[in-house]
């Protein structure tokens, strides 16, 4: 995130709190991989903070939090879309969860063959990862984790596959070199509208109208 290490500890805390709510608050286990997504982003952001405090370079927590923003959102997301999705749905889903996968795999292989490196800009952190075809990467991770909520069939993963769109579009225009980190801060608060799909254990959902 940018602004301090101060800033990611306070919201990485938030964050995973909540996000713990989230996970709690789930009856379905196929649920389960998307309301842990908001605990797994909170808790990238405390990874961040230590970035912070380290002030960038290489180590364990710059590689700790390059594996969870690249290779693993690319996987989880759209996966764990596609689990918690009924099973007459998920055909549109396909497409974007064989990306994410693909993609993932290339990443994981990029960041194993050379260690990526963290760079304090000012209110900002910068990280350098040595991938081949960083354009066609890009696209292929985008519409892995933004496309799959947005094709989505339900409301609020929807919504949250629009307010990371439009985060990466102004993290893009406004942080070029430090996109990656400013679009995970951005998701990282807006995966908290996930607390919204998860009713109370105690409560229930409501069933959708009857039809025909």
């Amino acid at each position: 995130m940018c602004w301090s290490a101060t800033a990611d500890l306070a919201a990485g805390s938030v964050i995973c709190a909540l996000g713990a709510a989230c996970v709690a608050r789930t009856r379905r286990v196929r649920d389960l991989p998307l309301a842990a997504l908001p605990l797994l982003l909170g808790a990238h952001q405390l990874i961040e903070a230590a970035v912070w405090h380290k002030g960038g370079g290489t180590g364990a927590a710059t590689t700790a939090w390059a594996v969870i923003a690249l290779p693993l959102l690319a996987a989880w997301v759209p996966l764990a879309v596609l689990s918690a999705t009924s099973a007459g749905a998920r055909g549109r889903l396909a497409a974007p969860a064989a990306a994410g996968v693909a993609t993932a795999v290339i990443l994981a292989v990029c960041l194993a063959d050379r260690a990526p490196s963290a760079d304090i800009r000012g209110h900002t952190v910068g990280y350098a990862v040595h991938v081949p075809h960083a354009s066609w990467l890009i696209a292929g991770y985008l519409f892995a984790t933004v496309g799959a909520l947005l094709l989505a069939p339900e409301t609020t993963l929807r919504l949250l596959g629009a307010l990371t769109a439009v985060g990466a579009a102004v993290c893009a225009t406004l942080w070029r070199l430090e996109f990656v980190s400013t679009w995970c801060a951005v998701a990282a608060a807006a995966s908290l509208v996930l607390l919204a799909r998860t009713p109370p254990a105690g409560g229930s959902r409501p069933l959708p109208p009857a039809t025909g």
